[in-house]
């Protein structure tokens, strides 16, 4: 175990003087959807970068230290997949907060068979 001096010794001094802080909040938008924010107190996202957070490829990282893909799959589960949204507000200096909204209950989807589409039939 770590002795309470050993502990806060590791705590970089920037970390004390401003200690990081994640927040999450879900809440019911409609009776139809909910919403699900997660926000922080760090240094914030340039508008030039949100602009291009959620394409494929696009990273902030050096050449070889990340794919660029997270985000761009995170957007397709939520947007494409589950029918919702994804957005991100930040401002340089004020932290960032992603918004997330999905439908609570999800449209059934019908498949069809390669001889059922030709006979015109679904399902």
């Amino acid at each position: 175990m770590l002795s309470k001096n050993t502990t806060a010794s590791a705590i970089p001094e920037k970390y004390m003087l401003n200690p990081i802080k994640i927040t999450i909040v879900t809440s019911l938008v409609n009776s139809e959807t909910v919403k699900i924010q997660i926000a922080d107190n760090g240094k914030g996202i340039d508008r030039a970068v949100i602009d291009k957070l959620f394409d494929p490829f696009f990273t902030t990282k050096p050449v070889g230290k990340g794919t660029g893909l997270g985000l761009s799959i995170g957007y397709q589960i939520v947007v494409e997949k589950h029918n919702g949204k994804l957005q991100c507000f930040s401002a340089p200096g004020q932290g960032a907060e992603f918004v997330i909204e999905i439908p609570i209950h999800q449209k059934k989807l019908t498949f069809c068979t390669s001889s059922c589409a030709r006979d015109g039939r679904s399902g």
